[in-house]
C-alpha cells in the first residue's frame, strides 16, 4: 500500500499538468481562478464597510460620549475651583448661591468622573482616571479647612485654599487636560476610520477588473470568441462596487469633514481658558499681595479667549458680550484694589447683579456651555449622516460580488462545456 500510494499521486499530478495545458483545462483554471477572486473581494469589501459602520456605532455610542465627558469634567473642575475661590471671598458663611455653585460643579466633575471611568480601557486612562480620584478627595479637604478657618476669621484659610488650588491648577487639571487629549484623539481616530477609503477592498476591485481582462484575453485565444459575456459582466459589476465604494467614502468624508469636531474642540478650549481666568481673578484678591504677575496671567488668557470668541461666534454673539462686560468689571475690580479699596474690589469680583464680574461670567460660560452643546449635536449628526452614507453597503458588496462570482461561472461554463 506505500508503494502504491505516491504512484498514485504521481500520476495524479501528471495528469493534472497534462490537463493543464489543454484548452479546457486552461478555460476552467480561469473561471476558477475569477469566481474565487470575486469571493474574496466580496468578503473583504462586505467586512471592510461593516467595519465603518461598526465604527459609526461605536463613535455615537462610545468614543463621542466619552470625550464629551472628559471636557465637562475639566470644566467641571475648574469651575469647582473657582467657585471655592469665591467662596472664600465671601468672607464667613458664605452664600447659599455661591455654596450651591461649588457643589454643583462637584457633582457635575463626580458625574463625567464617573462616566469617564466606565468607558476606561486601556492602561493610560485608568492611571489618569485613578490619579484624578485620588487627588479629588484631598482638594475638596484642603476647601472645606479653608471654609471652616475662614468662618472663624483665621488667615489661615487662605493658606489652605491657595493648596487646594494648586493640587488642583497643578495636579489635578493637567490630568484632567491629558484624559481630554487622549478622548479627543480616539474620536479622530474613528472617525478617520469611517471617512478613510478602505485600501483592501479597493485593491482587490481593480485586481479583480485586471484579472477579468487578462482572463478575457485568455478565454479570446482558447475558444476565439472575442467576448465571454459572464466575464464581462462580472468585470461590469466590480466596477459598480468600485464606484459604489468611493461614493461611500466621498459622502461620509464630506459629512464629517464640516468642521463641528474642530469647532467643539475650541468652544471647550474656551470654556476652559475662562475658567481658568476666573480663578486666576479671584485667586488675586485672595492673595493680596502685588497684582502684576496675577494680571499679566490673566491678560494673556483673556486676549487668547478674545480672539477665540471672535473667529468661533462672531463680535456681537451673547459669549462675546458676556465677555466684555466681565472685562469691564475686572478692570473696576483692579482699580479698586489698587486704591486700597480691597472691599470694594471683592464686591465687584463676587457681585451676583448688574455689572458684577461673577454674573457677567456666569452669563459668559451659560453662552459657551450652550453653543458646546449645539456643537456637540452637529458632530453626532455629521456622523450620522456618515453612517446613513454607508447602509447597506455592507450587503450591496456582498451581492454584487456574489453576482459576479456568479456570472464568471457561468459565462465559463458553456465555453467549458465545448471541450467536455
Amino acid at each position: 500500500m506505500r508503494s502504491r500510494l505516491p504512484a498514485t499521486m504521481r500520476n495524479a499530478a501528471q495528469w493534472t499538468r497534462r490537463f493543464g495545458r489543454t484548452a479546457p483545462g486552461v478555460i476552467g483554471a480561469v473561471g476558477a481562478a475569477l469566481a474565487l477572486l470575486a469571493l474574496i473581494a466580496g468578503l473583504v469589501s462586505a467586512n471592510a464597510q461593516s467595519a465603518k459602520l461598526s465604527r459609526h456605532d461605536t463613535v455615537l455610542a462610545h468614543t463621542e460620549p466619552l470625550a464629551n465627558a472628559a471636557q465637562r469634567l475639566y470644566v467641571a473642575l475648574s469651575s469647582a475651583d473657582a467657585a471655592a475661590s469665591t467662596a472664600y471671598l465671601s468672607g464667613g458663611v458664605e452664600t447659599a448661591e455661591v455654596r450651591t455653585r461649588y457643589e454643583g460643579a462637584l457633582t457635575e466633575a463626580a458625574a463625567a468622573l464617573a462616566e469617564a471611568t466606565t468607558g476606561a480601557s486601556d492602561t493610560e486612562t485608568r492611571e489618569i482616571l485613578g490619579q484624578i480620584s485620588a487627588e479629588l478627595p484631598r482638594y475638596t479637604g484642603f476647601v472645606e479647612a479653608a471654609r471652616a478657618n475662614n468662618r472663624q476669621g483665621l488667615p489661615v484659610g487662605s493658606a489652605y485654599l491657595r493648596q487646594a488650588s494648586a493640587l488642583m491648577q497643578g495636579s489635578i487639571l493637567k490630568n484632567a487636560d491629558e484624559l481630554e487629549k487622549v478622548r479627543l484623539g480616539q474620536l479622530h481616530r474613528d472617525q478617520d476610520a469611517i471617512t478613510g477609503l478602505p485600501l483592501w477592498s479597493s485593491g482587490l476591485l481593480v485586481l479583480l477588473l485586471a484579472a477579468c481582462g487578462l482572463g478575457s484575453w485568455i478565454l479570446l485565444r482558447r475558444t476565439n470568441r472575442w467576448v465571454n459575456t459572464g466575464v464581462a459582466a462580472a468585470a461590469g459589476l466590480a466596477v459598480v462596487a468600485l464606484l459604489w465604494i468611493v461614493a461611500t467614502t466621498i459622502a461620509a468624508s464630506a459629512a464629517i469633514d464640516t468642521g463641528a469636531t474642530s469647532r467643539f474642540e475650541k468652544l471647550a478650549q474656551a470654556r476652559i481658558l475662562a475658567q481658568q481666568a476666573r480663578t486666576e481673578e479671584t485667586l488675586q484678591l485672595i492673595t493680596r499681595g502685588n497684582l502684576d504677575e496675577s494680571e499679566k496671567r490673566f491678560t494673556a488668557s483673556s486676549d487668547q479667549l478674545r480672539g477665540d470668541l471672535s473667529s468661533l461666534l462672531g463680535s456681537d454673539s451673547p459669549a462675546t458680550t458676556a465677555f466684555s462686560g466681565w472685562q469691564t468689571g475686572h478692570q473696576h475690580e483692579v482699580a479698586s484694589y489698587k486704591s486700597n479699596n480691597f472691599r470694594g474690589a471683592v464686591d465687584q469680583a463676587i457681585k451676583t447683579d448688574g455689572d458684577g464680574s461673577a454674573v457677567q461670567f456666569a452669563a459668559l460660560d451659560t453662552a459657551l456651555k450652550s453653543e458646546l452643546e449645539r456643537t456637540r449635536q452637529e458632530v453626532r449628526d455629521d456622523v450620522n449622516t456618515a453612517g446613513n452614507a454607508l447602509t447597506l453597503s455592507s450587503l450591496g458588496m456582498l451581492v454584487l460580488l456574489l453576482g459576479a462570482a456568479a456570472a464568471i461561472v457561468g459565462g465559463v461554463w458553456p465555453r467549458l462545456k465545448e471541450f467536455l
